[in-house]
């Protein structure tokens, strides 16, 4: 069960402290309201962000084996699975440079990898099956994906972590998170449909039709099987992963378009898991903004990524560190007997 983190004393306090410090009110923008927040899921007048993490977990979707909505091969998922292990990424550079735990998770990939790869074992299967045909995954798959990424974060937070971002690698996967947008949010598929890894306009427009034909095939009754019918393994996991961490009171940073279709479906469960998330970015795939809209959520960034792999999570945390260090470090008028503000 995922508590509110609405507590009015605490928020009086935690606004009065942000207010008296040595500037105008509001002055510090949108990082107000960040160190309000994690102050509130905190529960504490000086929160901390300790150990952040991002969780990338990888997974490969059976429609993306005939490379009819996705402009790069399949094996490109398992290549660029080595390639985070190699630390070539672009989640592997931002998460060095901001000081960021990163840990990759084989949640689903059509790959066998050795044992002693640096990487967390908890493939489900090689793969999903081609929604165009049958459910990408069964009931008893989707519980399974659901226990491996509660058993992941709640060993996270045994080990110190209280920050986590997610972020994902999984070629087909923005078909998922199209047919999943729309099921949650009631927007039409072929406005949820974007150019993923780089479609043309002639591939975006071959995608929504296809996509179009899936999301009229299935009469879909609740968010569980929205995401067995519609979700990749990774998806499932993040989906998972964010009402964990939410459970465990932990700060929970929302990367782009495919994090995001995770999140809905969480949110469908659970809408106080909205508590506990920041959004690190707005994507710069279509889609991505009418999500955000529809939470009724203001991103932290907005840079034009469209990578994923919780890219964007990595640059945000770096602003959370600072929100929560302004709200710690800055002296109060009071304090720093500066005349303007008074105590009321």
């Amino acid at each position: 069960m995922i508590t509110t983190t609405k507590n009015s004393e605490l928020e009086a306090r935690l606004q009065h402290k942000i207010d008296l410090k040595t500037k105008p009110v509001g002055a510090l923008g949108m990082l107000e309201k960040i160190a309000f927040q994690i102050g509130c899921i905190q529960q504490t007048e000086t929160p901390v962000i300790t150990r952040p993490t991002i969780v990338v977990f990888a997974g490969d979707h059976g429609i993306a084996s005939k490379g009819e909505v996705n402009p790069f091969p399949q094996e490109v998922t398992s290549q660029m699975v080595y390639n985070f292990v190699q630390g070539g990424a672009a989640i592997n550079v931002l998460s060095t440079t901001n000081d960021i735990h990163l840990k990759v998770v084989d949640a689903g990939v059509n790959h066998t990898f050795d044992k002693d790869i640096a990487i967390t074992h908890a493939k489900v299967a090689m793969g999903t099956k081609n929604y165009q045909h049958v459910p990408a995954m069964t009931l008893e798959e989707l519980k399974t994906a659901f226990q491996h990424a509660e058993t992941i974060v709640t060993d996270l937070h045994k080990e110190g972590v209280n920050t986590i971002g997610f972020g994902e690698m999984g070629i087909g996967n923005t078909s998922s998170a199209s047919l999943l947008m729309s099921y949650f949010t009631q927007i039409p598929i072929a406005t949820c449909v974007g150019s993923g890894t780089g479609l043309d306009q002639n591939g975006i427009s071959k995608k929504q039709r296809i996509l179009s034909e899936v999301y009229q095939t299935y009469n879909i009754q609740n968010p569980t099987e929205a995401l067995a019918t519609f979700g990749g393994f990774e998806i499932a996991m993040i989906t998972a992963a964010i009402l964990k961490a939410a459970e465990l009171k932990m700060t929970i940073v929302i990367d782009g378009f495919i994090v995001t279709a995770a999140l809905l479906a969480a949110h469908a469960m659970q809408p106080n898991v909205l508590d506990y998330c920041l959004f690190a970015h707005t994507s710069n795939e279509q889609g991505h903004i009418k999500m955000l809209d529809f939470l009724k959520v203001q991103p932290i960034l907005s840079l034009g990524l469209r990578l994923g792999e919780g890219t964007g999570a990595a640059l945000a945390i770096p602003i959370l560190r600072a929100s929560v260090n302004f709200l710690q470090e800055m002296a109060s008028f009071e304090s720093a007997g500066i005349s303007g503000e008074t105590t009321p």
